[in-house]
């Protein structure tokens, strides 16, 4: 029996997982969390995947990773920049990516992550916006109470040194870019101040 973690916590990006893992593909054999942070999402890929890697460009959070990981077998954590990390091409079944894309350049990010899947994988990417039409305004405003009063009666956390920035794309570009570059991707709009992407790589 795996080992549970020491300190479990939730907040508006783990509000995410379940869905995350509902979308792992059956029999999948391996997956990729790109931005892992501390590998509170790699940990319960393990119970879904044969083999699981975390990269992480956070030398504390890929430290704080292995740590956590200790004892749990098919799981290894690469400490780098996703962009260049020496990550095998077409390999991954499953690639997925939890509010670290504003990170990065979103282009490039995306691209790499569809080039890491093999045909049939699936890529699954939360991320953050900032609002900028009238409409994306409206919808941050109309669901303000309810993400303050979750995050209250859930004891919202997060984990210690996680690095943090301010989303430079909107929600409408988000869609567009990923509409672009991920033909016929599954765009929606969360509630908890998220957007996700699912996406099915065609060929097999």
């Amino acid at each position: 029996m795996r080992q549970a973690d020491p300190d479990p916590y939730w907040n508006t990006n783990v509000a995410r997982h379940p869905g995350i893992l509902r979308a792992v593909p059956e029999g999948c054999g391996d997956a990729l969390d790109v931005g892992c942070g501390d590998g509170l999402l790699a940990r319960k890929l393990t119970g879904r995947a044969k083999r699981v890697t975390g990269v992480d460009r956070s030398a504390g959070m890929i430290t704080r990773a292995r740590e956590l990981a200790a004892g749990r077998p098919g799981l290894t954590f690469v400490e780098g920049d996703f962009l260049t990390a020496a990550l095998p091409a077409g390999e991954y079944d499953f690639v997925c990516s939890v509010s670290a894309i504003h990170h990065m350049d979103f282009d490039a990010a995306l691209t790499r992550m569809r080039e890491l899947l093999r045909p049939g994988g699936t890529l699954v990417v939360v991320g953050l916006a900032r609002e900028a039409s009238v409409a994306e305004w409206a919808a941050m405003i109309a669901a303000a109470p309810v993400v303050r009063v979750t995050k209250v009666l859930r004891g919202a956390q997060e984990p210690e040194g996680m690095p943090v920035a301010a989303p430079r794309m909107s929600y409408g570009q988000v869609r567009a870019a990923a509409r672009r570059l991920l033909p016929g991707v599954r765009y929606r709009r969360h509630v908890l101040r998220r957007y996700s992407l699912t996406w099915t790589k065609p060929g097999r």
